[in-house]
């Protein structure tokens, strides 16, 4: 099955919900036109779905293949990265000086859903670049900037984040890797580092490893961490290539899905280079601030597989769509037809679809509305709206990442029972979004991990400030609703106002407890995630369906809007209803889990 991009519905979000038509005023946003953005968005979609998307299936059953170090990915994936960043595609929402294009992070967005739905695999490659751009952007030097960026920029080379090693999962604190001095300035890099995507291909002339090491001087624990940039090949002084440095692929993994994005073992001064022992690298700002450093990368990242979650969700909501339209089977439970109709008729199937797209139209509204915060963070000329917005920005992280990619497991779990026992045969195409769609919530930080960071760091450490400050413009768009005579609006009023009034109340028990009773907070952490992602989507629906309304109020008969609604209208009533019970999970049942002694499980 062809992917077909949602651009309606992408532009509806950034124009109703995002505030395109506010971006485009912030200092250089100013390309961001309307008309502009669709014109992106309408060749990316053709790029997505006439070159990316035919090399998922594929992609798949062939997978990456390591022989002897060297790692050859996939047929096809090659001349696409190609056509890729030919196209601009990786430079999209990166400074021109550089070589970008300098649009809007919420405009990227959109792209990187298109990128995600049409072929996760690949777009993994670009995801880990642009993290690696975004950490240099932040704390190179100039010279590194002018040497890296347009190089990564225009794909001659790619980047690849180095945190993980075979004792050290998510505790960067036991990263054993050595960097050792040298008298010119560099360098000598020894250690291994495990599951680092793209770490070896051959769709790109070099790659550019931002690695996390320890200096012989460093304190223990994380704050003797330091970010070192080792180029797979060296450059020399004129800017070509020279010698292999002395970073080695060890292996591939053999992984549940995303066959086609090589997850490599790469070991660092093994000997194997050209340049003698030790892989060279080179210090990104100063010693024993890496681990800082690397989080502008990881958040990057964090936001780029929410992304991804989104993406693969819509494209497993199309593929069951469509098959429901095909498939026909049984009489109506009604009686309204004589014969078999296909499935889309049937009661459970249309609830089962609607609850894929409403969760799906949700989490990219979410999205794209952080995406807008991010931009008016960077770019916005008052430095309190500014700084307002960076913490909404990195409040919503965290769900983006972590409700976002949950949710699709779900999603393509439900598009696989759509398909019945043909969603459980692999030649069908629903197996593969819920073997990928796994991974989505463990790289990167698992969902607990998020859950967290938006205790501990979004949550705690400002008093709920930025929390509550949400819940004050959810409870506007409530009042908002309450203006409206429409039976949906006042469906939605009443569960968002139950769901915002339930957040509220976690919001008060974590502030509560987080340091009284730390375990019992962190017992119900990920319920609080999954509360407040549900709760913000379902602001956003609530948004849309005001938009919707309005539309419809100013003459538009095109059925987008009234499916809208109905959209926002079914999130309402099967999704934030549920909020009022995950509260009671977390403010009355996370002691009947801490309770739980070790014995009895």
């Amino acid at each position: 099955m062809s992917y077909t991009a949602p651009v309606k519905d992408m532009m509806f979000v950034l124009n109703e919900l995002a505030g395109l038509e506010q971006i485009q005023k912030l200092p250089g946003c100013e390309d961001a036109t309307p008309e502009t953005v669709e014109a992106v968005l309408t060749e990316c979609a053709k790029f997505t779905g006439e070159v990316l998307s035919p090399l998922n299936w594929t992609g798949d059953r062939e997978g990456a293949k390591w022989n002897q170090g060297n790692v050859k990915t996939a047929s096809g994936f090659k001349e696409a990265f190609k056509g890729y960043t030919e196209g601009g595609w990786q430079g999209l929402s990166h400074p021109q000086e550089f070589g970008g294009q300098g649009l809007p992070k919420a405009v990227a967005t959109a792209c990187m859903e298109m990128n995600n739905a049409s072929n996760l695999s690949f777009a993994l490659c670009p995801m880990l670049t642009d993290g690696a751009i975004e950490a240099l952007l932040t704390a190179g030097t100039q010279e590194q900037k002018d040497t890296y960026i347009p190089k990564l920029i225009s794909g001659e080379w790619t980047g690849t984040m180095n945190l993980t090693e075979p004792q050290a999962g998510s505790d960067l604190a036991a990263v054993r890797t050595k960097a050792v001095p040298q008298a010119d300035g560099t360098y000598r890099v020894f250690g291994q580092k495990i599951y680092i995507t793209y770490g070896e291909h051959d769709m790109a002339e070099n790659i550019i490893h931002l690695v996390l090491a320890r200096t012989p001087t460093a304190p223990e624990g994380v704050k003797g961490i330091s970010l070192f940039i080792v180029p797979k090949v060296m450059i020399n002084a004129d800017g070509s290539l020279g010698k292999r440095n002395d970073v080695y692929c060890a292996s591939i993994e053999h992984k549940l899905g995303i066959h086609a994005s090589p997850t490599a073992v790469l070991l660092y001064g093994d000997g194997k280079g050209e340049v003698g022992e030790g892989a060279i690298g080179y210090l990104v700002g100063q010693e024993n601030r890496g681990l800082e450093y690397m989080f502008i990368m990881r958040n990057a990242a964090r936001f780029g597989v929410g992304m991804q979650g989104i993406g693969l969700a819509a494209r497993a909501y199309q593929k069951a769509v469509q098959y429901a339209h095909d498939r026909v089977q049984s009489r109506p439970v009604d009686g309204s037809a004589a014969q078999a109709v296909s499935i889309i008729h049937h009661p459970d199937v249309k609830r089962m679809l609607m609850s894929m797209r409403s969760q799906v139209e949700a989490a990219r509204a979410l999205a794209m509305v952080a995406g807008a915060a991010s931009d008016a963070a960077h770019f916005h000329t008052d430095e309190a709206t500014r700084k307002q917005n960076m913490a909404v920005y990195e409040y919503m992280v965290p769900l983006v990442k972590g409700w976002s990619t949950e949710l699709s497991v779900d999603v393509a779990s439900t598009g696989v029972q759509v398909h019945g026992g043909m969603g459980f045969i692999e030649e069908t195409g629903a197996a593969q979004y819920y073997r990928d769609a796994k991974i989505l919530a463990i790289y990167e930080g698992t969902t607990a991990i998020q859950a967290n960071d938006l205790v501990g760091r979004k949550t705690a450490r400002d008093g709920g400030a930025t929390a509550k400050a949400i819940a004050a413009q959810i409870e506007a768009t409530e009042r908002a609703l309450a203006e409206r005579s429409s039976v949906n609006a006042k469906a939605v009023l009443k569960r968002l106002t139950a769901a915002r009034k339930a957040f509220l109340d976690v919001v008060d028990y974590v502030l509560a407890n987080v340091k009284s009773k730390p375990n019992d907070v962190f017992a119900g952490s990920v319920v609080y995630l999954k509360l407040a992602g549900i709760t913000m989507g379902g602001w956003q629906m609530a948004r849309a369906l005001i938009a919707a309304e309005d539309a419809i109020a100013a003459g538009s008969s095109d059925a987008f809007y009234t499916t809208k609604i109905a959209t926002a209208r079914f999130f309402a009533d099967h999704e934030l209803s549920r909020v009022p019970g995950l509260r009671d999970s977390v403010v009355e049942g996370a002691e009947g889990t801490v309770s739980v002694a070790v014995e009895q499980f």
